[in-house]
């Protein structure tokens, strides 16, 4: 038997339930995973509340990253075997397979393999946030050496990812936070700049840091209203590029009506995962920071799998600064 978080409503941390389930043998195309490590991500919160793009269907798990062993093999799966350390990169609906447990069946199209010196805490901290700004930053030639890029909700593991990204590119992160108690470690997490708005107004700043010019890319996680205030601080021909929802009310089109030119568009990582050439690539470019130290994932804290309910609402408290992982102990009745 396995241990599973399940929940059967929605609502609130409370919901989650820690089960014994027979997960089985993996199917084709699938892989058993023993998980030694979950990285916890604010779209799992969402998809819990019923606010995410895609619903669960009760009972239902959730989660999509984790870190540990190849336990099995499915059918037509050529490149892991028994006992290989590997990571699971979302790839995947949280509807049809989830990471919430200490053995998981998951497609292997999620799955890469994880070097046997990176410990599973740090593997499980990597793949949402760096393949989530790998993409506007990196892969879309948007962004060039010397550019100024803003970076909001900076001190999520998205944002942190995202700085420690451009800075490997050769641009210049410009990050945002809220409350002022979040600064020290944003520029110690390598941002050349950080505006706290709730004291800084943000379009002055970035046209003061930018000598005027406006940031040549805005990533974002907000939406909302607020988009129109970041636009104000993009150059013309610059990027809006808004990958979450955190605020649920309507996003307006900057700049609709307005010169100068901007170009808005929303950006989720599953248009890398999905894709296997573009996933092959993003994997070997994050591979390649980690290697050279450029990227450091940043764990804020780490809870037991049994407290799954107390480490969502940690996350929601919006006090961590980086990735919430959530570790599994196996004994003799789980192994």
């Amino acid at each position: 038997m396995a241990r599973l978080v399940q929940f059967d409503r929605l609502g609130g941390p409370e919901v989650l339930t820690l089960r014994d389930v027979e997960v089985g043998a993996p199917g084709a195309g699938e892989v058993r995973i023993r998980v030694d490590a979950i990285g916890l991500n604010r779209a799992e919160i969402m998809f819990r509340e019923g606010s995410y793009f895609d619903q669960p269907r009760f009972p239902s798990t959730l989660g999509y990253e984790a870190a540990g062993v190849v336990e099995a093999v499915g059918e037509g799966v050529d490149g892991f075997a028994e006992g290989d350390p590997v990571a699971v990169v979302p790839a995947f609906l949280q509807s049809e397979y989830g990471t919430y447990g200490d053995h998981v069946v998951v497609p292997a199209s999620a799955v890469v393999p994880r070097a046997a010196d990176v410990e599973p805490v740090r593997a499980a901290a990597v793949w949402m946030a760096y393949i989530t700004a790998y993409g506007p930053l990196a892969e879309s030639g948007r962004v060039r050496p010397g550019d100024h890029v803003l970076i909001t909700a900076a001190s999520s593991s998205v944002g942190l990812a995202a700085i420690q990204v451009a800075r490997h590119v050769g641009a210049i992160p410009i990050a945002t936070t809220r409350g002022a108690s979040k600064k020290q470690r944003l520029l110690d997490a390598g941002a050349a700049h950080v505006i706290v708005t709730d004291d800084e107004d943000l379009p002055a700043r970035i046209k003061e840091i930018t000598d005027g010019e406006g940031v040549r890319l805005a990533f974002d996680p907000i939406a909302g209203p607020g988009v129109e205030t970041i636009a104000r601080g993009i150059a013309p021909g610059g990027f809006l590029v808004v990958y979450g929802a955190l605020d649920q009310r309507p996003t307006p089109l900057p700049n609709a009506q307005s010169y100068p030119a901007l170009n808005s568009s929303t950006y989720t990582l599953f248009e890398i995962t999905g894709d296997p050439e573009r996933l092959r690539r993003a994997v070997a470019f994050v591979n390649a920071g980690l290697a050279s130290g450029s990227f450091t994932p940043v764990v804020d804290g780490t809870f037991d799998l049994a407290d799954i309910a107390e480490a969502h609402r940690y996350m929601a408290a919006n006090a961590h600064v980086g990735k919430i992982v959530v570790t599994v102990t196996h004994d003799d009745a789980t192994a």
